[in-house]
């Protein structure tokens, strides 16, 4: 499929929020924070997908792939492909989540255990880094040392991405050049040869373009987003408070009527459940 998003949230959790295909998300995770064969991670297990019981100003709070590796460090890996100015302050709010849910009540603080936010992203962020990679920890501002190793939130900037040297490919660039979305299939198959993990990618990404019914929910999803980006920058021009307001009803009217599922609808235009199910029963729909 031509223009095919690999970051399609749908698409993306098929791919690595599976059990069935977990060992592409070890792959992903060791290349990603530079694992090798004597310290890699050789056990994931996922947790739940959605984190739906607290709200951040009324808006529902979503995890992409949540889950617990080996040796109990906790990883958050979150897709974000429109742009979003708070992405710093999302990041941290979702990690300090993960980092407290490890404790019931009571229990002693040595059992908590390192937690990572990876963020990818389809848009620049990071204005004043030239890396497509960048990785946060808590630090003493003299010295530059850790305070503890516990905190690490990456930053993984999809267009900042080039690759300088298909002979020596590194699994993390192999990874981030299957997601950009910036190299044909000869290329990826050329990839894939030095990245086993690439070519079962890519012979998943086939079988699931095949099956009719994930093919939909995919289209209902990139047809969503574009509805959005298409209302926000004709009221952006205008730059009209109501007109933006209204551009985001408009998404909603037109995605319950498409059969979208709430939580979808709700992750693209940032609204709560609560305020969509109000739109839902006014309308009738």
């Amino acid at each position: 499929m031509e223009n095919f998003n690999r970051l399609n949230d749908l698409y993306f959790k098929k791919l690595l929020g599976d059990k069935k295909r977990k060992n592409l998300t070890l792959s992903f995770l060791n290349g990603i924070l530079n694992k090798n064969d004597e310290n890699c991670f050789t056990d994931i297990t996922f947790l739940d997908k959605d984190n739906e019981p607290l709200s951040l100003e009324g808006k529902l709070s979503k995890l992409d792939i949540r889950a617990d590796l080996n040796d109990g460090t906790q990883v958050d890996i979150e897709v974000q492909v429109c742009p979003f100015k708070l992405m710093a302050e999302r990041s941290l709010y979702y990690w300090s989540k993960m980092y407290s849910e490890q404790l019931e009540k009571g229990a002693e603080y040595k059992k908590l255990k390192k937690a990572i936010a990876i963020n990818l992203l389809a848009f620049d962020y990071l204005e004043d880094e030239q890396d497509w990679h960048n990785i946060y920890n808590l630090l003493n501002v003299k010295s530059h040392k850790k305070l503890t190793d516990h905190i690490e939130i990456h930053f993984l900037e999809l267009p900042k991405f080039t690759l300088k040297d298909m002979r020596k490919i590194r699994a993390s660039e192999a990874w981030i050049a299957y997601f950009s979305g910036k190299y044909s299939k000869k290329e990826l198959e050329e990839i894939a040869m030095k990245t086993p993990a690439i070519k079962e990618a890519v012979e998943f990404e086939d079988t699931f373009l095949q099956d009719k019914i994930e093919r939909r929910a995919y289209e209902q999803r990139e047809k969503a987003i574009r509805d959005y980006y298409s209302y926000m920058n004709s009221y952006k021009e205008e730059g009209i408070e109501e007109g933006i307001k209204e551009g985001i009803e408009k998404v909603v009217i037109n995605g319950l009527k498409e059969g979208i599922n709430i939580n979808i609808i709700s992750q693209i235009t940032k609204l709560s459940i609560k305020d969509i199910e109000k739109i839902k029963v006014k309308l009738n729909l």
